[in-house]
This record gives structure tokens, sequence and C-alpha cells, in this order.
């Protein structure tokens, strides 16, 4: 079976200051992610290395670039996903962790649990010896969220200007034929205390099914979990669309009916997929057969042979 790996560092308006730093953090993420592949890694690790990449990088909202909610807190949430198994970790809430995903597939693979939130996240964290980090927030979001607060930007403002929804994730297929999903977030800027999106919830920002493939999505997190996203997707895939096609339609959607917009990054279980979004920009990069494919802008994709 040959390999793929497709990650997205978000779907929102990305501003032009941070328009080549984003690009270069997928790029990043999908080699990172290909070269477990190629090593004869499995999808599951291809993703967690992947999104791992993107949560180190502060240029997006996952790890150490998350944004602030409304006391000035972060909270990360996360979930990845075997489609070999339907296996599932997921934590929501989480305030010192630098990785996330980690933390998730820990969940998935230690306890006989899916999801784990705040307190009971941090604890279990403690316990299996992952590290506490308090340097997450960057300087550039704390002055941008002290300026969201001093003009009292509430959370539906931002996501009327379509300003801080940086979800990142990937998706994978082994050389076994597996797929993977993994996503992370810091959320939106601003959010209450305790708000969780999609992004940690199976079906909403992510699933994996080997009878149908992976998706990861991003966007504004309550339109996501509202038509459940990525299970939409699928079920669109094992009616007989493309990964194109179901990535679309899905979208569209939900643009019709909740007024959201968003993006998702789709890999079907045969190597077929797609990097879709109905924001103003998404970075996204994929890499199959020796390929790098990546994009930014709407109907916009770049290629480039890899050296061997």
């Amino acid at each position: 079976m040959k390999t793929v790996i497709v990650v997205h560092g978000g779907a929102w308006a990305i501003p032009d200051l941070l328009a080549e730093a984003s690009v270069a953090g997928v790029k990043n993420a999908a080699r990172a992610g290909d070269t477990v592949l190629k090593n004869g890694g499995s999808a599951i690790d291809a993703v967690e290395k992947a999104v791992r990449s993107l949560e180190d990088d502060p240029t997006f909202d996952a790890g150490h670039g998350a944004v602030l909610n409304i006391d000035g807190e972060v909270e990360l949430d996360s979930v990845i996903m075997n489609g070999e198994t339907l296996a599932a970790g997921a934590v929501a809430s989480v305030r010192n962790i630098a990785n996330p995903v980690s933390l998730a597939r820990a969940v998935m693979e230690k306890t006989d649990h899916v999801m784990l939130t705040d307190r009971g996240a941090s604890m279990f964290a403690e316990r299996i010896g992952i590290p506490v980090s308090h340097d997450l927030v960057t300087e550039p979001e704390r002055k941008e969220w002290e300026h969201s607060n001093s003009y009292g930007a509430g959370v539906k403002q931002l996501y009327n200007t379509q300003w801080g929804h940086d979800t990142v994730g990937a998706v994978a297929l082994d050389s076994f034929g597996n797929v993977a999903c993994a996503t992370s977030t810091g959320g939106i800027r601003n959010k209450m205390v305790g708000r969780v999106g999609d992004s940690p919830i199976i079906g909403s920002g992510g699933y994996a099914d080997n009878r149908s493939g992976a998706v990861s999505c991003t966007g504004h997190g309550e339109s996501i979990l509202k038509v459940t996203l990525a299970r939409l997707i699928l079920f669109h895939m094992e009616q007989g669309k493309s990964a194109t096609a179901a990535a679309t339609s899905s979208l569209q959607y939900m643009g019709e009916r909740v007024k959201g917009c968003g993006g998702a990054i789709v890999l079907s279980s045969t190597g077929d997929w797609a990097a879709g979004f109905t924001t103003p920009r998404m970075a996204w990069a994929s890499i199959k057969e020796d390929v790098l494919h990546w994009g930014l802008n709407p109907k916009e994709e770049f290629t480039e042979m890899l050296k061997c």
C-alpha cells in the first residue's frame, strides 16, 4: 500500500503576516509524518508526529501557540483515532500540556476510557509522567488577547470576522492499509472557561475507519458539532463520493444549514485525498509517492518532488 499523509494548520482568515510561516509549518509537519510512514511506522504514529510538529510551532493555535480564553488562560483539546480498531482517545480543557495529542493517545492506550477533561486529564498526565509546560502563551497572543478585551470583542465578533479558527490536524494511510486521524486546538480567543468545541469530539473534529477513510476538521467548532462534520464527510464517501466531492458537499451543507465556515482534510482507505475549506484561507500539505502538495488560498495547489 502506498503511504499518504495530509495535514492542515487551520481554516480561517490567515493574515499575510502569518502566511509564509503557516505554509512552512504544514510542510514541515507533512514531512515529519511522511518520514514515520516511509520507515514502516503506523498511521497512528504518523498523525501523532505530524500534529506534535504543529503543536510545537507557535504559528498555530495548538500547544505552544494556543489562544486564550476569556480569563486569559490556555485550554487545549485534542483527539486521535485508529481506523483499524476504532480505538480513540481525547482530552479537553487541558491547561499545561505542550502536546495534548500525545496525552490523547495515552488516554486511548493506557485507560479504559475515550475522553478525559480538565483536572482529571491533568492528574492522568502527571501519573504517567507527561511534563507540565508553563510557556505555552506567546507574546503576540497575549497582546491580541489584551487588545480584544479592551474593545470587548466576544467570540461571536471574532467568528464573524473569521478570525481565530486555527485548529491543526493530520490524517494518514500506512503501508499496512490502516488509516488514522488526529486533531488539536487551543479553541477560539475569548471563549468561555470550559468551552469545548468540535476538535476532541469523535465524529465532529475527526474520525477514522479503515472501511471508509479518515478526516480532520477545522473551523467554527459549534457549527461542526451540529452537523458532525467528520462523520458526515465519511458518510458521503461510503455512498461512493470521492474525497473532494465528500468534503465539498459536507462543507456546503454546513454553510447552508447552520451558517458555519470551516475546512477539512480527507483521506480514503485507498489513498484518495482532499483538502477543502470555505474560509478565506487554510494552510495544508500532503505527501503521496514522494510528491509534496501544498496550498493556502482557494483552488490553489503547488507540488514539489521530494528528494529520495
